[in-house]
């Protein structure tokens, strides 16, 4: 019995601890399959703030709606204010309160029989529009208020936003009619509002609200009168003048509503009822619904690099909905960048916060996407090997390298030998600056590295596979440099180096380079001659603008060569003056034994000539000749400057 009673904890016990060593293994592997992504590993360096989002999805839903802007359009357009609609409000009530409003307002309020059913008709079939819209509205009023305010125009014409877009800055009308005011085109250009292939400001709050003012100043100037202000908006000022014209020279907007255009006969009517409405919406029952945003919690930040909705919101957690919404003025969601223009973006406050603090690496991310898209004439290496098994395996054994640090060594030469980024040895060493200690043991991560040996591997089977090829050469485009190319065309920077005999990393934009080399050719060479740094003792008298004219190099070389922080040098110094060139004997120089043609193999001793191509200067010239400057090129061809034109015949040698 007791060993029964054992029994049954055991069990439990070790089922439970089965249970934990499974479930830690699915969260290992669960881990292990999330892959950390760019995005993901600036996101989470970013600064954030701790305020929640004021937008749901529900009022972006609202904000985003073109329901009401459809419904309340065909309305206006088909209503009949002639005739009566049932509704418990009681006339002499109606007069009363709109007695009250004209009061207040600088408009023509009085009551007619129209004006009735209109208002009615809106309180019958409208309530719920109209909850919806006034919460809208606490985003838009406060700006419309502040423009009307600056011209001095009537507040009150805030109203006709609702009746001209119900506050959705993406309406357009049959017509053309855009944004919250319904510009025109022509229109909104005669007001100063930008319209192109990326940008339509007529769909911007601000300065369209800014574009209304001055049109409903300019139409008063003319009129006198805000009601025909109003009128003129919706169908013209000409409308209006041949109405008051037809109407015998009356100029109240009832006594000549019957010579108006038909939809702009129920225009004022459907203005004047919002107003009510709006004035009145307790006395109905009408709850506005609350705005969780309003304008007054959002700010504008200047953006400097062109970047779209999706990106912004990837990086900072907004949803590309309220982007639209608060910036509907951007027609394919981008963001340009001119130069001689300035674009903003308008956020909501806590994600202001998110992206000034972390703007720099914002940038970085939009300019790295932008350079994973294809180029236009990007040339692309026509041979594809595939790995083979042993260089996986070779790969997959491989864990850390180390490295340790000569006589000389700097972060530069080192992460050259290793065709690995400085950045990422200072990081795989936590080194802050660029000053590495004689002695000290790098660590090379052999992981970040992977696909740098892929390629050396992909160049070894195709050694192995190709017995003879034509080399593929590649002109410098914008922004090239030779890792990237190296990357492009799965080699080694050193490679490239040295099929073009190029001493340092520099390239020339245009230059044409070699970017895949024939294994044969390659073999043969080596087996007869050997590639070595020259190195020269310094004399008394020398400085090292002498020197780099003497052996056809820059100062800016020596100096990056030879790791020198200053022009200052001594006598006696060794410097290295040139770097992987083909020598014979020693690797020390003079002038004289560096310039000697028999300084480099040759079964040739006269004249060479050399045809200029396109991409060739002197200086990648003088590199395909061991032995042969700038200086030598110049005198040889009597060359004044330094530009060449291809197809022009040089002498070598001469």
């Amino acid at each position: 019995m007791i060993i029964k009673n054992l029994i049954y904890p055991f069990v439990l016990l070790v089922s439970f601890s089965l249970f934990s060593q499974e479930n830690a293994l699915k969260k290992t592997s669960t881990t292990s399959e999330n892959k950390i992504t760019a995005l993901d590993s600036i996101k989470k360096t970013f600064v954030k703030d701790d305020l929640a989002a004021c937008v749901d999805s529900l009022w972006l839903k609202e904000l985003t709606n073109l329901d009401i802007y459809n419904n309340l359009t065909e309305d206006i357009k088909t209503i009949n204010i002639d005739e009566k609609v049932e509704y418990e409000l009681s006339t002499d009530l109606l007069k009363a309160r709109l007695q009250a409003m004209d009061e207040k307002s600088p408009f023509h309020i009085e009551y007619n029989q129209g004006l009735e059913n209109i208002i009615k008709s809106f309180l019958k079939n409208r309530k719920r529009s109209f909850e919806r819209l006034m919460a809208v509205s606490e985003f838009y009023f406060p700006l419309f208020e502040e423009a009307f305010d600056k011209h001095n125009v009537p507040l009150e014409i805030k109203y006709l936003a609702v009746v001209e877009s119900a506050l959705n800055p993406k309406a357009v009308s049959r017509v053309g009619a855009t944004g919250l005011w319904q510009f025109m085109y022509q229109t909104g250009k005669q007001y100063g509002l930008k319209i192109d292939s990326y940008i339509d400001e007529r769909s911007d709050p601000l300065k369209a609200s800014e574009a209304a003012a001055q049109y409903m100043k300019n139409m008063y100037a003319i009129f006198g009168d805000w009601d025909l202000v109003l009128a003129s908006y919706n169908s013209g000022p000409g409308n209006v003048a041949k109405a008051i014209r037809r109407s015998g020279g009356q100029q109240n907007y009832w006594n000549i509503r019957k010579n108006l255009p038909k939809e702009t006969q129920g225009y004022v009517p459907a203005f004047l009822a919002t107003m009510y409405i709006y004035e009145y919406h307790k006395e109905h029952g009408i709850v506005p619904e609350k705005a969780p945003i309003k304008h007054f919690a959002t700010d504008t930040v200047m953006v400097k690099r062109q970047m779209s909705f999706k990106q912004i919101s990837d990086l900072i957690d907004i949803p590309v909905a309220q982007l639209q919404i608060l910036n509907p003025s951007y027609k394919l969601n981008i963001v340009p960048a001119y130069k001689d223009q300035t674009h903003f973006l308008r956020l909501p406050q806590d994600k202001m916060a998110i992206f000034t603090s972390n703007e720099s690496k914002i940038y970085a991310y939009v300019d790295k996407e932008a350079n994973l898209r294809e180029k236009p004439f990007q040339i692309v290496k026509p041979i594809v090997v595939q790995d083979s098994v042993n260089t996986s395996q070779r790969i997959a054994q491989a864990k850390v390298r180390y490295y340790r640090v000569k006589r000389g060594d700097n972060l530069i030469s080192i992460a050259k030998k290793y065709d690995v980024a400085v950045e990422d040895l200072k990081k795989w060493n936590n080194i802050n600056g660029n000053w590495v200690a004689y002695g000290k043991n790098l660590k090379i991560n052999a992981t970040d590295v992977e696909q740098k040996t892929t390629a050396v591997a992909k160049a070894d089977t195709i050694k192995d596979s190709i017995k003879t090829s034509i080399a593929s050469f590649y002109v410098v485009q914008k922004g090239d440099n030779l890792s990237a190319i190296a990357k492009k065309f799965n080699t080694t920077v050193a490679d490239i180096q040295e099929w073009n005999k190029l001493s340092s990393t520099n390239v020339s934009l245009g230059a044409s380079l070699q970017v895949v080399q024939n294994p044969t050719e390659k073999e043969e060479v080596a087996d007869t001659v050997e590639r070595k740094d020259i190195a020269y003792s310094v004399q008394k008298g020398d400085n090292l603008g002498l020197i780099a004219k003497k052996f056809g190099v820059s100062v800016v070389e020596l100096k990056q060569w030879n790791n020198l922080k200053s022009n200052a040098i001594a006598v006696g110094n060794s410097l290295i003056v040139a770097k992987n060139e083909i020598v014979i004997g020693t690797n020390k120089a003079t002038v004289s034994s560096f310039k000697k043609k028999d300084n480099f193999p040759s079964s040739n001793q006269k004249e060479l000539e050399y045809y200029v191509k396109k991409g060739d200067s002197l200086y990648t010239i003088s590199k395909k000749y061991p032995g042969v400057t700038i200086s030598d090129l110049k005198k040889w061809n009597n060359i004044k400057d330094d530009e060449l034109k291809p197809g022009m015949k040089l002498k070598i040698n001469g």
